[in-house]
């Protein structure tokens, strides 16, 4: 991912103010949360210059080329992906393997480089991926093509984040707004709960929805990325936009006061175990898709009656019964200070192979074709301002990417995901397994700051 925190100074362009967008998005969110999905699909409100039915983007000939795409996605997202790189091979005649990657992306991509047989594009879930890539020379940049397709399609703050030294290398092919708590609506229904604003209010309806008969909270503790999402939307929130990037950077150390307090608001929740499914025995043995999927099942008993994370839950709900915008609606992450948090992710599409036909799937993977396709099957959501609003298949979903949208380069981007590799994207190791840990014994945050410090320290370089 990334080796120091000061290769991180060129992305602050990218990560303005926090709050901006976040009033559109409680207010979107709230005003579609009980609307059905009856949107007629030629009402575009994106203001966006593409359409869904002509190509905007001219692509080459590639009959009896052949390409493999390497990505971390599984289940749903990998499926639908791979209907995008269908309509690449049917416009070019180019055949295309999509590689199932594991995480830390880059050991994987280590590992085929050295048999020699790496991908051709890999999708990287990380700037600091992206950053590594290039200082291992795997890199290829960009071509005139793709960046033409950036330079019409993305805010400024979105193409820089796929940039290294001024050069750009990569293109952000998918977002992800991961400032959202997705809910049950029969139970919270049946509990007489309403959508929380403040964590304070979210504490209240947890307790409404277990008084109820209901485990409030399902948590993929199994998966530490999940965990290092919920700390980061109650940091940025309590501790401001300011202390977040020093943390990121590791400016500040994670024995910070600021970190004490974030650790002690998550033990709100996460020190109750009849407050998570399972407890924490339990939400440690339960991967990301199951934390969605059981609070959607299960009629009006599910396991749980809410789950966080952030927008492409939809396609784990999608496997459920449930329809999103009417059995399993939203809400933004609840402000525990000030304002409310917005934080996002993506991933982006690099080349390690240079070639005509590698150019041109990363030409077509930021061009508003691409994404439009994907934004139709659900789950996704793209930080192309082009793709038109109405391929969004529902109400919530279009609300998610309206605001992303719309709030152009005002958000900060997944503080983990910036992290070095060995702290902030290693199973078993770094924040992952600390934060794993702390959900195990939510009464040790001393011990707990004191863990996610020596790790930091040892994976920033010891500087502070």
């Amino acid at each position: 991912m990334r080796s120091t925190s000061s290769t991180l100074l060129s992305h602050r362009a990218a990560r303005t103010a926090a709050a901006v967008a976040v009033g559109a998005l409680a207010l979107s969110l709230t005003a579609c949360g009980g609307t059905s999905d009856n949107k007629k699909s030629g009402d575009d409100h994106s203001g966006g210059g593409a359409t869904e039915s002509a190509a905007s983007v001219t692509l080459p000939k590639l009959d009896g080329a052949t390409l493999e795409v390497a990505a971390v996605w599984t289940g749903g997202e990998q499926k639908n992906f791979k209907q995008v790189l269908a309509e690449f091979e049917k416009r070019t005649g180019a055949k295309v393997t999509f590689v199932p990657a594991q995480d830390p992306i880059i050991n994987f991509l280590g590992s085929k480089i050295a048999g020699g047989q790496p991908p051709d594009v890999a999708l990287l879930p990380q700037p600091g991926a992206i950053k590594q890539a290039v200082e291992k020379k795997w890199a290829k940049p960009l071509g005139q093509e793709a960046q033409e397709q950036l330079t019409k399609n993305y805010s400024q703050g979105w193409q820089d984040l796929g940039k290294v030294d001024g050069t750009q290398y990569a293109a952000y092919y998918k977002a992800a707004n991961k400032s959202l708590i997705w809910y049950n609506a029969k139970v919270f229904e049946n509990a007489g709960a309403s959508e929380p604003k403040t964590w304070k209010d979210l504490l209240s309806a947890a307790q409404q929805v277990y008084d109820s008969g209901v485990t409030p909270f399902s948590v993929g503790g199994a998966d530490g990325w999940t965990l290092t999402d919920w700390f980061e939307n109650v940091y940025l929130s309590q501790a401001g936009p300011e202390k977040y990037d020093q943390l990121t950077d590791h400016k500040i150390k994670w024995t910070d006061p600021s970190v004490k307090d974030a650790l002690t608001t998550l033990a709100q929740i996460w020190s109750k175990k009849d407050y998570v499914a399972g407890g924490p025995t339990g939400a440690l043995q339960t991967e990301f898709p199951a934390s969605v999927t059981q609070t959607f099942t299960g009629g009006d008993q599910p396991k749980a009656g809410m789950v966080y994370e952030g927008d492409f839950v939809q396609v784990n709900i999608g496997e459920t019964k449930a329809k999103v915008g009417t059995d399993a609606k939203v809400f933004p992450f609840p402000a525990v200070g000030s304002t409310a948090p917005v934080v996002s992710g993506g991933d982006a599409a690099v080349i390690l192979k240079d070639s005509e036909a590698a150019q041109a799937l990363v030409t077509f993977l930021a061009s508003p074709d691409a994404a439009t396709i994907q934004a139709k099957l659900g789950g996704y959501l793209s930080p192309n301002k082009n793709v038109p609003n109405s391929a969004y298949p529902n109400e919530v979903q279009r609300t998610i990417a309206q605001a992303l949208i719309a709030s152009g380069d005002s958000f900060r981007f997944d503080m983990s995901d910036q992290a070095p590799q060995a702290f902030g994207g290693t199973p078993g190791k770094g924040e992952w397994q600390d934060l794993q840990d702390f959900l195990k014994n939510p009464s040790d945050v001393a011990g707990t700051q004191a863990r996610l410090e020596k790790d930091a320290a040892a994976a920033y370089g010891g500087g502070s």
